[in-house]
């Protein structure tokens, strides 16, 4: 079973990059809302997008810090760290501080992003597996 644990719509902002030898690396910021069953809220400050594309390969990794209320309506944070190899390979990890959110610190989690105009949708997911 595959359940939809929050959605975030995430505004981008200008990227900086750096472009070395043999490597290519972008931070993006950015800033979002999150809407789901089990959270609602916005980032704190902005977040960072971090891609790295050398010759071996591409891989990403954002980090961000949500602020808000849990399905519980407890006011609560999440820090999410999203890594992956492309837009529909990601694995976050998910740490709170919200007691009916604790399970998630240990759930097995997958993403997609989609790219949308100004930004991009984070879809995060709870898998049985």
């Amino acid at each position: 079973m595959v359940e939809l644990i929050v959605t975030i719509n995430v505004t981008t902002y200008e990227a900086q990059a750096l472009d070395g030898r043999n490597s290519r690396v972008v931070m993006i910021p950015f800033s979002g809302e999150a809407t789901g069953k089990y959270f609602n809220g916005k980032t704190i400050s902005n977040g960072v997008d971090t891609q790295i594309s050398t010759s071996d390969g591409f891989s990403l990794s954002a980090r961000y810090m949500l602020e808000g209320m849990d399905k519980s309506g407890k006011y609560c944070r999440l820090f999410i760290e999203n890594n992956g190899t492309s837009l529909e390979n990601c694995v976050p990890r998910i740490y709170t501080d919200s007691e009916e959110l604790a399970f998630l610190e240990k759930a097995n989690l997958t993403a997609d992003v989609e790219c949308v105009e100004n930004g991009v949708v984070v879809r995060i997911y709870m898998t049985d597996n």
